[in-house]
């Protein structure tokens, strides 16, 4: 059993540190927020994920499982250290690092000899040497820094990791390296013991690669739709070659989330930074950011205009199994069809409270079904993939419509199925199915 202490509980600190309680270490979680370290202490969740609230109870059931609003007694009573604090996008694309230099400052206060200080949020090359550097300067002494960087998915975040496909040990000394191997020992999977600006460099070039793959599929998608090919089984064929894979080949209205367009960006610069040219991954930012101006100018196209009319977004999160709508492709679309004069309604299982939040005081009317937002409505546009979506009753839907129009931002729905039940269905790099508004086959 290692004594671990995490510190910061957002979505990659909690479950951490959930997880490494499963895992049978002792575990001290810590946030600035007073206010959510009670809501944790007294049971709660502050987060919506998938079997967290579980993984949590049994953590704290256990007794290995704790949280703390005092930093210092967190980092005392730890052999190892894990800096899961928050690394938000500057005005410049850059990651701003001030609340891992602020850790850091404090980690070096309170820590014994021998203790292993582990960056688990992703930062930029070189990050690792920059926490080293401040400790010392503080004071510290005896000390390892490491990297582990994670590869949580928001939705499926615990199995993830539980069950990862592999961990990355970023280590430049024995004691952080046998520290690390042990309190993943429970895990049965490929560990990759590297240094660790190799390991810093892993995962945003993995991240910065799916992203590019989604930008790729919707260059497709543009070149499917201009010449009336399904994007689809363009993206099929490509996925059975087991060169490329199937998986982040779905075309749609681009990614989003807390990870991939920060990720993109910050490893944008950090290669500018070292002088390498990685105009690879400006077009991937370029097309991601066109995908909504793109369904929008498609509605325009076929609406006529967009002043007055009802537009529901089906889905708010950034995609299904979260609730957390940083960089949705909602908030997007919510702004841009508001500055057309649009009149806006939404639905969604989960985001409601977080994309009201969001958006300020944008007016948009949030319902408690797709069928509620769809009531009186000129258009749907299917913005996130939830398999509710695909259990409504679409002939219902139609018949309350003021024009049957559906944007299918996702290509989640059946366009035979729309179509039979009176939609005008609009789909992304193929086909879509233009039945006469309003008369059901």
């Amino acid at each position: 059993m290692t004594r671990i202490s995490v510190i910061g509980t957002g979505y990659v600190g909690l479950v951490s540190a959930a997880g490494f309680a499963a895992l049978g270490h002792d575990v001290i979680g810590y946030d600035i927020d007073e206010q959510k370290i009670a809501t944790l202490e007294s049971g709660g969740c502050p987060i919506y994920e998938p079997g967290l609230e579980e993984l949590l109870a049994e953590g704290r059931a256990s007794g290995r499982l704790r949280f703390t609003a005092d930093l210092g007694a967190a980092v005392a009573a730890s052999d190892v250290v894990f800096v899961c604090v928050g690394t938000p996008q500057a005005d410049d694309g850059t990651a701003d690092l001030t609340q891992v230099e602020a850790v850091a400052r404090d980690i070096a206060a309170h820590m014994t000899e021998g203790t292993v200080v582990v960056e688990k949020s992703t930062v930029p090359v070189k990050t690792a040497q920059w926490i080293r550097r401040t400790i010392e300067l503080c004071g510290g002494r005896g000390f390892s820094v490491a990297s582990n960087p994670e590869f949580l998915r928001e939705g499926s975040a615990v199995q993830d990791f539980l069950e990862p496909e592999r961990i990355v040990l970023g280590v430049a000394d024995e004691q952080a390296r046998e520290a690390l191997l042990d309190i993943y020992a429970g895990i049965d999977c490929p560990k990759v013991v590297v240094d660790i600006e190799t390991a810093e460099i892993i995962k945003h070039a993995s991240n910065s690669f799916l992203a590019m793959k989604i930008s790729y599929i919707n260059m497709i998608a543009d070149l499917c739709e201009a010449v009336g090919a399904d994007v689809r089984q363009v993206a099929e064929g490509m996925g059975l070659d087991s060169r490329i894979g199937p998986k982040f080949l779905a075309a749609g209205i681009g990614y989003g989330g807390s990870c991939f367009p920060k990720d993109v960006r910050a490893f944008m610069r950090i290669a500018e930074q070292h002088d390498v040219n990685v105009g690879l991954l400006d077009e991937t930012d370029r097309i991601n950011e066109a995908r909504v101006a793109r369904l929008v100018a498609r509605m325009r196209n076929d609406l006529w205009n967009l002043k007055g009319k009802k537009i529901a977004l089906w889905g708010l999160a950034f995609k299904p199994g979260t609730d957390d709508v940083r960089e949705a492709p909602s908030l997007r679309l919510a702004r841009q069809l508001h500055a057309e004069g649009a009149i806006l309604t939404g639905w969604d299982p989960v985001a409601r409270e977080t994309f009201l939040r969001a958006v300020g005081e944008l007016p948009v009317e949030i319902c408690d079904s797709p069928q509620d937002a769809a009531a009186g409505a000129d258009a749907v546009i299917v913005v996130t993939d939830w398999p509710e979506l695909r259990e409504v009753d679409l002939a219902s839907v139609a018949g309350r419509m003021r024009s049957p129009y559906l944007f299918d931002g996702r290509n989640w729905l059946d366009p035979e199925a729309c179509a039979s039940a009176g939609f005008w269905y609009r789909a992304t790099g193929r086909p879509g199915v233009e039945t006469v508004p309003g008369q059901a086959s």
